[in-house]
């Protein structure tokens, strides 16, 4: 979730980021009024594109606010110009995806804010007497007239998100159909390809039919789908991983009574950036790079003893990738030790987690090549 998105805000223990997509949207509105209005125009377009970030963080906010009421808290979202993606724990988003009834109801919860508020916009113009602007004449969002462009935004998202093309809500509503005859990997997998096809076709349509925000929608249900992919497939294989498949078996360990100055130089001559402490082959605290560069410079040199961390989490071998990285996260570590009869055998950081990943999959695809 944090490729290619930045963070804004943490709200009641949820962490809201923004895709670099809506970066993307920007440059081809301000490409598409400028072209049409000229350069005046500059600052309703940002105006526009910050309407269009509000109402995707409204329609995922109903999600979310379902979603928790349903039993399936939600610990992060991403904002895209076309809705968000969600990230809670695996075990329960499975669960919900494979309930197609309670899918439904957080699914359509995104939409129906959509309506609402475009609900509320038309009644404000009809009341202005402004009414006669909701024509359904392209340009439907111009910098010409915001009020408009509000409507015809939530109209779009509300039309757009009940297309059947994963990741918008139609789509899960189908994965979650296609979720109770096949397994659930498969099931993502055949919505993706829909919700691909879909994406061709808003661009294709966009190009012959000269209606040039379908492109852009195109390219954000794309690149959605295959965001959803990749995050519904590595959080299957962590379940299946265990930590003796990946974990770190050589690797440099700091005793207590170490200096900071000699931890830096171990540092230094190692590609770690997290290290367990051990006393007398008990592993008695955990310390970082950088804890130990911050020491140096506030407080001079002195012993890992008084900088390490004793607050850790500690997994066994056979204990699954999956668990670990929940410990891992929830408590803001970036190194895991792996133990076995109280014994210290390896290591497992947020550092190398993502390249190891990587290794072992393409492992795992070349040995079942050679099985076969």
């Amino acid at each position: 979730m944090r490729n290619w998105s930045i963070f804004t805000l943490r709200s009641g223990g949820r962490e809201i980021r923004i895709h670099l997509t809506f970066v993307v949207l920007l440059l081809f509105l301000l490409l598409v009024e400028v072209n049409r209005s000229g350069p005046q125009v500059i600052t309703r377009v940002f105006i526009i594109t910050g309407l269009i970030l509000l109402s995707t963080l409204l329609h995922e906010l109903g999600h979310v606010w379902v979603s928790v009421r349903q039993g399936f808290p939600i610990k992060a979202f991403v904002l895209l110009p076309i809705g968000g993606l969600t990230m809670g724990d695996p075990a329960l988003q499975e669960e919900s995806a494979r309930n197609l009834r309670k899918e439904i109801s957080i699914a359509l919860a995104g939409p129906l804010v959509n309506a609402v508020l475009a609900g509320v916009t038309a009644a404000a113009l009809f009341a202005m007497g402004t009414a006669h602007t909701l024509r359904l004449t392209p340009p439907l969002v111009t910098s010409a007239n915001l009020i408009t462009s509000f409507f015809w935004i939530n109209a779009c998202l509300f039309a757009v998100n009940l297309l059947p093309a994963f990741p918008l809500d139609g789509g899960r509503i189908l994965r979650a159909a296609l979720a109770r005859r096949m397994d659930f990997r498969l099931a993502t997998r055949r919505a993706v390809n829909l919700g691909q096809i879909f994406a061709g076709l808003f661009m294709l349509a966009g190009a012959a039919l000269n209606i040039q925000m379908l492109i852009p929608i195109g390219v954000f249900i794309f690149i959605a789908a295959q965001m959803e992919e990749r995050t519904v497939m590595f959080q299957t294989v962590v379940e299946t991983v265990q930590m003796e498949d990946i974990m770190l078996t050589e690797f440099s360990i700091l005793s207590p009574a170490d200096t900071l100055a000699d931890a830096l130089d171990k540092a230094v001559h190692c590609l770690q950036d997290d290290f367990p402490v051990v006393s007398g082959g008990d592993l008695v605290g955990v310390i970082t790079r950088q804890t130990i560069v911050d020491r140096l410079r506030a407080e001079g040199n002195g012993y890992v003893q008084g900088a390490m961390s004793k607050a850790f989490e500690i997994a066994s071998r056979t204990e699954s990738l999956g668990s670990a990285f929940r410990k891992l996260t929830s408590r803001g570590l970036s190194l895991i030790p792996v133990v076995d009869q109280e014994r210290l055998v390896g290591i497992v950081t947020l550092q190398h987690l993502m390249h190891s990943m990587g290794l072992l999959n393409e492992s795992r695809r070349l040995r079942r090549r050679m099985e076969e």
